[in-house]
C-alpha cells in the first residue's frame, strides 16, 4: 500500500485503484469536496507524475481519454484547484511522492495498461437528482430529464416562453462557455432535431447564461458530468442503438457501490458540506435522500 498524506487530502495506492480523499480543509476547492472520495481503476489511468517546487511539489494523475466523465463534461473550463486529480505536496514529504507516483508507473506497466482512449466508462458520474444554479435560472437533471426553470433575471421574451422540459434522449450535445472577464458565460442545451438558431444566449430558451460565480462552476460541473455520464460514450457510434435505461447508470466502484459504510461515510461528507455552507438545504435534502435509498 503506497499512501500520500497533505493538506489538501489523501491519495493511496493498493496496486488495482488509487483512492484520492480530498481534505475537508476550508482551502480546498468546493468542487472537489463536492465530488467527494473517488477510486480510479488502474485500467483507467494513462500516467502519473511528480512535479517538484521549492516549497511544493504537486502528484498529477493523467486519466485515459473517455475513462471519467467529470474529465470529458469539466476539460477546460475548471480552475486548477478544483481538479480532483491534482494534490499538492509539501517538499518534505517529495520522497513519498516520488515512491507513490513510481509504484503506480510500475503497476501501468507490469499490467500493460494502454493510454488509449476507452470505449466505456470507467469510473461513475455523480447521483441524481441535481439542480445547477446560474444567472438568469437553474437546471435540475433526474437520471432521465432536464428542466429549466426561470428567475428574475431573465430577459422577458425568455421568460415569455415558459420553463422548458426535455429527454436525455433529445439532448444532441451541451456546449459551456465559462464566463470571462466582463463577459458572461452560458450552458447551451442542443436539441435533436431542434433548428440551430444560435440566438444569443440571454434569449435561447434552451440557454442558461453564466455569471462567473464559484457556486455556477461547481453545480453546471456536477449536473453535467451526471447527464455525460448518462449519454452515450463518445465512442460510440452514432447509428448504434440506443442503451437499455439499467445500462444508462453508471458502473459502481468497489469503494462506493452500496457498501454500508461508503454510504454512511458520504452521508457524513454531505452533512459537513451542508454545515460548512457549501450545500444548500435543498442540495443537501436531494442528495441525502438519493444516498438513503441506497442503503
Amino acid at each position: 500500500m503506497a499512501e500520500v498524506l497533505a493538506r489538501d487530502g489523501m491519495w493511496t495506492f493498493d496496486g488495482e485503484t488509487v483512492r484520492v480523499t480530498p481534505s475537508r480543509d476550508r482551502h480546498v476547492h468546493k468542487l472537489r469536496q463536492l465530488l467527494g472520495e473517488r477510486s480510479i481503476p488502474l485500467a483507467a489511468i494513462a500516467g502519473i507524475a511528480y512535479e517538484p517546487g521549492r516549497r511544493t511539489g504537486r502528484l498529477r494523475l493523467r486519466l485515459r481519454d473517455g475513462a471519467d466523465p467529470f474529465v470529458t463534461a469539466t476539460q477546460g473550463r475548471i480552475p486548477d484547484a478544483a481538479d480532483p486529480y491534482r494534490l499538492a505536496v509539501d517538499a518534505g514529504r517529495t520522497g513519498v511522492a516520488e515512491y507513490f507516483a513510481d509504484e503506480v508507473r510500475n503497476s501501468l506497466l507490469i499490467e500493460q495498461v494502454p493510454d488509449t482512449p476507452c470505449d466505456s466508462w470507467l469510473l461513475p458520474g455523480p447521483a441524481v437528482p441535481l439542480t445547477a444554479a446560474a444567472g438568469d435560472g437553474s437546471a435540475t437533471f433526474d437520471g432521465e430529464r432536464v428542466h429549466l426553470n426561470w428567475n428574475w433575471a431573465t430577459e422577458s421574451g425568455k421568460r415569455s416562453a415558459g420553463s422548458q422540459e426535455f429527454s436525455l434522449r433529445d439532448v444532441a450535445g451541451v456546449d459551456w462557455t465559462p464566463s470571462a472577464g466582463l463577459e458572461n458565460g452560458f450552458v447551451r442545451f442542443r436539441l435533436k432535431g431542434a433548428p440551430d438558431t444560435r440566438q444569443p444566449p440571454k434569449h435561447d430558451p434552451h440557454c442558461l447564461v453564466l455569471w462567473g460565480l464559484e457556486k455556477e462552476t461547481r453545480t453546471i460541473a456536477m449536473l453535467l458530468t451526471a447527464m455525460t455520464a448518462r449519454l452515450p460514450h463518445p465512442s460510440t457510434p452514432a447509428d448504434a442503438p440506443r442503451p437499455t435505461p439499467a445500462a444508462l447508470e453508471p458502473p459502481t466502484t468497489p469503494s462506493t457501490g452500496d457498501d454500508p459504510d461508503a454510504l454512511l461515510r458520504r452521508l457524513r461528507e454531505l452533512g459537513e458540506l451542508h454545515r460548512e455552507g457549501v450545500l444548500t438545504e435543498e442540495e443537501f435534502t436531494t442528495a441525502k435522500q438519493s444516498l438513503l435509498r441506497r442503503l
